[in-house]
């Protein structure tokens, strides 16, 4: 909390702030045909998402949840254009809506070939991120806030899955409305060793962004 300093009585007061515009703003509509289950695979979604500072304009995927209750995050041979795509996590909000959506994508393919996400950790504090949609021209602009770098045991921590996912699907509900009435958004992709016994990185790695406009 900040405190301000006090006044005396023939200060100007402060003048009220207005509500932000933020709250307001336009959303894309929903992604995907109501009633898709959460354990369906990947499905084509209308939103690109563009990423100047790394050079990405790349299509989009919704996808749910594996078998073993795992964020899916499909792959192929190599070339296939999978492991350029993005990966929007169904379970998540609507990027753009006052909650958390989350945005995964590969850091890199099959025998160490560049994926979508494989810079992903140059971003910085400020560089933009924006979700357009296809169906009306709209974009939704992010700022990043910040990067980290979970171990994967930190990844099943309550606390750091209400970080990256939000409050809802950690809770097993819909997406619920974010506590600063802000529109937040994750993007992830794999980090750190690839270990060989466990298929996959050791460490995940999160930049965190808010909506400006």
């Amino acid at each position: 909390m900040v405190h301000l300093p006090s006044t005396s009585t023939r200060a100007r007061p402060p003048a009220r702030q207005p509500r932000p515009k933020l709250l307001r703003a336009p959303v894309p509509a929903p992604l995907y045909a109501k009633g898709l289950d959460i354990r369906s695979g990947p499905v084509p979604v209308p939103i690109i998402l563009r990423i100047p500072a790394l050079g990405i304009n790349a299509a989009v995927l919704g996808v749910g949840v594996n078998d073993y209750d795992v964020m899916s995050a499909p792959e192929g041979p190599r070339g296939d254009p999978v492991w350029q795509a993005a990966y929007w996590y169904r379970g998540s909000a609507v990027p753009g809506v006052r909650s958390t959506a989350l945005i995964a994508g590969h850091v890199n393919g099959p025998q160490g070939s560049a994926a979508l996400f494989g810079h992903l950790d140059e971003l910085r504090a400020g560089d933009i991120v924006v979700v357009h949609d296809t169906r009306t021209g709209l974009d939704v602009r992010f700022a990043v806030t910040r990067t980290e770098s979970f171990t994967l045991a930190q990844t099943t921590e309550p606390a750091v899955l209400r970080r990256i996912y939000g409050v809802g699907p950690v809770a097993g509900t819909t997406p619920q409305t974010s506590t600063d009435g802000l529109a937040h958004l994750t993007l992830m992709t794999c980090s750190g060793t690839f270990q060989r016994g466990l298929g996959t990185h050791d460490r995940r790695l999160a930049v965190f962004a808010t909506r400006t406009a």
